[in-house]
């Protein structure tokens, strides 16, 4: 008699199954919508950025099936090779890969296809950061352990870095929060916070010194409070070094790092500069779009907006706006919920693991995909810079839309045998 536990689709979590078809089906439409070619109306015209996106579902999903017939152990066992093939890819790509926008990110195939290393450089990161975290005697809290794990995740977004695409590489941060589930201390969470607002104040306000000067009058005024507390007093004065460090670092960032227009597209979310038809004019557009749409919006490909090229990127980066403008604020909220029930759904299934390993693997494709969209979504509506990432499974791009299937079948994958796996 077989046992169940083994049989092929026993235990599959259908609901996550069903929940990405539903996205890459609608993917498919609002790219077809967004640049539909009266001249190749076929859904399946390879000539076309639709027929193309169609083959990558076709070959995505048969991917997904061959990762549902490996063995888990394998998957845990591969971790290392995964990540060192796709480190060697980021190396390569900065050697022989096209530059396209301005980032040098795609490695030239054959059929006029391209492949973007970073893209699978995200799940190989979650492999090997869980493959590490679940090891015997590994605890985040201590240093040698945090610096490791710190490094796995740091190391390819250096290399992503030097191509340059910034969005990419900013992808990989969210990868702290697993370190957070982990055990890592809160603080750092908060400390990634203040973080975000120095860096948003430095830009706001420009002057250093009044900026330092602030963080000096509140170490003070805590140490004063705490003063018979040496241990807090230390953490303080060490807290108040780095974060006076940050600001100065903002600046050399800002003024030798960032190229001209990725300086501009942050002036113009922060409100330091309008710039509604030069490098504002994408999110200008996009917000018209989608603000286009209403409640129930226009209707299947009759957006004039994304129809007449308006939106720039419309097929892939700026994809929510073909959504938002066809289908209004009804549409926009269905495809948020689906977002939001998928990540939701992630974070079940990480809590139900019998496997540290399994477990630590789902909050990082929790974690990649959170960030995902919610930088893409406040990116066609202003409320971040446009950096360039795209929005899960509905973003035209093979190697995209071929990374989250990965990302997300091995984790059906691991949780179909979650019964049988305790190790790691």
């Amino acid at each position: 008699m077989s046992n169940p536990q083994r049989s092929f689709f026993f235990n599959v979590d259908w609901l996550t199954v069903f929940i990405y078809l539903v996205l890459c089906a609608i993917g498919v439409l609002s790219i077809h919508s967004a640049v539909f070619d009266p001249k190749n109306q076929s859904i399946v015209d390879l000539d076309t950025n639709y027929g193309k996106q169609f083959l990558f579902v076709i070959i995505a999903i048969i991917l997904g099936i061959f990762i549902l017939l490996l063995e888990s152990r394998l998957l845990s066992a591969l971790a290392p090779a995964i990540y060192t093939i796709t480190t060697l890819l980021l190396i390569l790509v900065l050697v022989i890969g096209r530059n396209v926008g301005g980032n040098q990110a795609w490695i030239p195939l054959p059929g006029g296809f391209r492949l973007q290393p970073s893209e699978f450089a995200k799940f190989a990161t979650c492999l090997l950061l869980a493959r590490y975290l679940s090891g015997a005697n590994i605890k985040v809290t201590e240093i040698k352990s945090f610096a490791i794990a710190a490094g796995i995740i740091f190391f390819p977004m250096i290399l992503i870095m030097l191509q340059p695409d910034a969005g990419s590489m900013l992808v990989f941060s969210s990868l702290l929060f697993v370190l957070y589930r982990e055990g890592l201390s809160p603080y750092f969470l908060i400390l990634e916070g203040l973080f975000i607002a120095l860096f948003v104040i430095t830009l706001k306000v420009g002057n250093l010194f009044f900026i330092v000067g602030g963080i000096i009058a509140a170490a003070v005024i805590i140490i004063l409070l705490f003063r018979r507390n040496r241990q807090l007093i230390l953490t303080i004065l060490t807290g108040a070094g780095i974060l006076i460090a940050f600001v100065f670092s903002v600046q050399f960032l800002y003024t030798k790092v960032l190229k001209p227009h990725q300086k501009v597209r942050i002036d113009i979310v922060l409100g330091i500069t309008s710039d509604p038809r030069g490098k504002g004019y994408n999110v200008n557009q996009s917000k018209i779009a989608i603000g286009s749409g209403k409640l129930w919006g226009k209707g299947y490909m009759r957006g004039t907006q994304t129809k007449y090229s308006f939106v720039p990127e419309q097929s892939t980066d700026f994809i929510f706006c073909t959504v938002g403008e066809e289908f209004g604020f009804a549409g926009s909220v269905v495809v948020l919920g689906l977002y939001l029930f998928l990540v939701l759904r992630i974070i079940y299934i990480a809590e139900r693991q019998r496997s540290p390993f399994s477990r630590i693997y789902a909050y990082g494709v929790g974690s990649v995909i959170f960030f995902h969209v919610v930088i893409n979504i406040g990116m066609t509506i202003g409320i971040v810079p446009s950096i360039g990432i795209p929005l899960p499974l509905i973003s035209y791009g093979g190697s995209s839309l071929i990374s989250f299937t990965v990302m997300l079948f091995i984790l059906i994958k691991l949780d179909s045998n979650r019964m049988g796996m305790i190790y790691a």
